[in-house]
């Protein structure tokens, strides 16, 4: 959904750790009963004909010039390597939210079309070294930061692509619906759909090892800046130290480079007042230098999922994932069928736990997850109608379910299959389909 990561606006007036604490707590988790939700779609790019050639940067430039223009009801964003993101307004429906980004996706193909570009959906991209195409202080200061720690930071701004489903945070109550329950299923029932969606086993023409190179590349990011808070507490107050507790990537200056300080929590930043005081804008924007799988903002924000093949291939997740959290039955069969699978994370937070680990290398070859994934698809193919889901949409889960849920299979395996015998990637219309 596209609102703002903070839900508001407020004055430069410097921000106390009490005072973080407190607006943490209130605008990250804003609970009811769930009733919209929305999806973030990124793809890559790439040239019709010959997908392996870079777009330079004044083809892009004209490109997206042109879809600007476009009345589209999502946000379009350009991300720093030039991949587009369409980010859906919030949706009063399953079917509301896929027909309006349906839409808005037919337009952008449309424009990119006359220019003799494409989208194409695959976690990682397998062709190109990461090229930054946004150069602006925001990025300039990330991919400093982002250095200094190896070249995983630079690959995740410029060469990845994921579908990010959006839901609302649940009921203040406990129960299937409560935002305590989808706040710990959401960590667990993330690795499940991670490695059933996973769609990325290439960087640089050649396999990683990896089903979700995309993954990869966040746990090697690092916790403070991609990981999660411990799941056994309050999620308002786990999520408010995590915060705090979180490394300043870079202080906002009015003019002139940002400064990229070392080793400065945000809690450290308040006490300290050095090199400034932090404001309440600083505080909004360093809650959008956090990257944990799922990210509360107001809403819940689920990230792990790769960029998907296909045309439509982004409607899937967004389907299993909302029926999974938004159908209580469905809810409750998927908490019983992963809470087995909590044993294997060892108390330590997503995504650089085992089971994490796991489902970013093995995806669905891995027995337990599945299992899981077989439970949990099969509730959501059965709870879809109860949401409105149209045959169509209840089709291409069933189909999803089938061609790789089933088989124990990700899209990575079909990539994998395609490469030639020298290891090298698919052609781009076997990427696509």
């Amino acid at each position: 959904m596209s609102d703002s990561a903070s839900g508001c606006t407020r004055p430069r007036t410097a921000v106390s750790e009490a005072e973080v604490e407190a607006l943490v707590r209130g605008i990250c988790f804003k609970t009811g009963p769930p009733r919209t939700l929305g999806v973030e779609v990124e793809w890559f790019v790439h040239e019709l004909r010959t997908p392996q050639l870079p777009v330079t940067p004044e083809r892009l430039e004209a490109a997206y010039a042109a879809l600007h223009t476009l009345p589209l009801r999502s946000a379009l964003t350009v991300e720093p390597g030039g991949q587009l993101e369409l980010s859906s307004p919030p949706a009063a429906s399953l079917m509301e939210c896929i027909g309006t980004v349906s839409a808005d996706l037919d337009a952008v193909r449309a424009v990119l079309a006359e220019h003799d570009l494409g989208l194409v959906g695959v976690g990682q991209d397998p062709w190109h070294s990461p090229r930054r195409f946004l150069h602006e202080p925001r990025y300039d200061a990330m991919e400093t930061y982002f250095d200094r720690t190896g070249p995983a930071g630079r690959a995740m701004m410029c060469t990845s692509a994921s579908v990010q489903v959006c839901l609302d945070a649940g009921y203040e109550e406990p129960g299937p619906l409560g935002h305590g329950r989808r706040w710990w299923l959401a960590h667990q029932l993330g690795a499940v759909l991670l490695a059933a969606f996973a769609n990325s086993p290439l960087a640089a023409r050649r396999p990683t090892g990896w089903r979700s190179t995309r993954q990869l590349l966040w746990i090697e990011i690092g916790a403070g800046r991609a990981g999660a808070p411990p799941l056994d507490g309050d999620p308002r107050a786990t999520w408010a130290r995590h915060v705090l507790d979180a490394p300043v990537m870079c202080v906002r200056q009015d003019g002139g480079p940002w400064d990229v300080p070392e080793a400065l929590t945000f809690r450290e930043w308040t006490r300290s007042a050095t090199p400034r005081p932090p404001t309440h804008e600083d505080l909004d924007y360093h809650l959008t230098t956090l990257f944990p799988p799922v990210r509360p903002r107001g809403h819940l924000e689920l990230r792990m999922i790769d960029a998907q093949p296909g045309d439509d291939g982004w409607i899937v997740p967004l389907a299993v994932t909302t029926a999974l959290f938004d159908d209580a039955q469905a809810a409750e069969t998927a908490y019983r069928a992963v809470k087995p699978l909590a044993e294997r994370a060892l108390s330590l937070p997503a995504p650089h736990n085992p089971l994490w680990l796991d489902a970013a290398r093995y995806g669905l070859a891995d027995p337990e997850l599945h299992e899981a994934a077989v439970v949990c698809f099969s509730a959501a193919l059965d709870a879809l109608p109860r949401l409105g889901a149209t045959t169509q949409v209840t089709d291409a889960v069933r189909a999803y379910l089938d061609r790789y849920v089933s088989q124990g299979r990700c899209p990575a395996d079909d990539l994998l299959d395609r490469l030639d015998g020298a290891g090298h990637p698919p052609h781009e219309k076997d990427i696509r389909t």
